[in-house]
C-alpha cells in the first residue's frame, strides 16, 4: 500500500485512474478494460479498489483476503495496474466519495479519473453524495461500440452531461476534477456472475472459465475451493 502511494507521488502531473468493484473474482474483463483506459488516456496508473462493504449490491462471496490475493496474482500481467485496499481496510460502507476525499487530501492538485461503465454512470444519481464525486474527480465513462450512451442521459444526468462533458482528453490533465469524458473500448463480455455459477459445478466449471481469468487466479480458486457455494450472489 505504501509503495503504491510512493509510486503515485512519483508521477506528478499525470492523471491517476480509479476503478472500483468487488472483483469477485477479478477477471480479464476488469483487467483489459482498465488497461485499455490507461493506455488510451496515458494515465500514470489505474488503481483497483476492491470494495469491503459495497452499498449497491450483495456482499461479496469470497472474503476480502481471497479477493486481494487474487488481484495480487492477476496484476503481474498488467504492470500499469495496482491494488489499493483502503476500502477493505475502512469500516462501514465502501462509498466512492469517501475514497475520493482521501485521495484528494493526499494529492490536492493531482488529476483523478474515476472509470465507470455506462450502467454505473446511469445509476450515479443513486450513489451516496454523488454530486460531490463530480467535484473530486473526472469521470471516464467507458462505452462499447454497440452501447448507446444517450440512453444513460436521463433525469439529473442530462444537465450534468451538458455542463461537464468534454471531447478533448487533454482536459483530464489540465484540471484535477470536474470533467466527464466518454471513451469507447473493445467489449469485454465476461461476467463474474457467470464465472461463479460455472465454478459451482466443480472441475467442469474450471474448464468453462479458462481464458476468462488469469491462470494464476484460476489455480488459486481451485486450490482454495472458492465459489463452490452461493454462486448466484451478484
Amino acid at each position: 500500500m505504501a509503495d503504491d502511494h510512493v509510486a503515485a507521488r512519483g508521477a506528478k502531473g499525470r492523471a491517476l485512474g480509479l476503478l472500483g468493484g468487488t472483483f469477485d473474482p477479478v477477471h480479464y474483463g476488469h483487467l483489459r478494460a482498465a488497461d485499455a483506459v490507461r493506455r488510451a488516456l496515458h494515465l500514470a496508473e489505474v488503481r483497483l479498489f476492491p470494495a469491503g462493504d459495497p452499498p449497491h449490491r450483495a456482499a461479496p462471496v469470497a472474503t476480502a483476503a481471497h479477493r486481494l490475493a487474487m488481484l495480487a496474482l492477476a496484476l503481474p500481467e498488467f504492470p500499469g495496474l495496482v491494488v489499493d485496499a483502503r476500502e477493505i481496510a475502512r469500516a462501514g460502507k465502501s462509498y466512492t466519495v469517501l475514497t475520493l476525499e482521501e485521495l484528494r487530501a493526499e494529492a490536492p492538485s493531482r488529476p483523478l479519473a474515476l472509470i465507470l461503465g455506462v450502467d454505473a454512470f446511469a445509476g450515479l444519481p443513486t450513489w451516496h453524495r454523488w454530486q460531490a464525486i463530480l467535484d473530486l474527480a473526472h469521470l471516464v465513462v467507458v462505452t462499447r461500440p454497440d452501447a448507446a450512451l444517450a440512453d444513460a442521459l436521463a433525469g439529473p444526468l442530462a444537465e450534468v452531461w451538458v455542463a461537464r462533458h468534454v471531447d478533448d482528453a487533454a482536459r483530464l490533465e489540465s484540471q484535477p476534477a470536474g470533467a466527464i469524458y466518454a471513451l469507447t473500448i473493445a467489449p469485454q463480455p465476461i461476467s463474474a456472475t457467470f464465472i461463479r455459477r460455472a465454478l459451482a459445478a466443480g472441475t467442469d466449471g474450471l474448464d468453462a472459465v479458462r481464458g476468462m481469468v488469469p491462470p494464476a487466479v484460476l489455480a488459486y480458486i481451485d486450490r482454495n475451493q472458492l465459489y463452490r457455494s452461493r454462486p448466484d450472489a451478484t
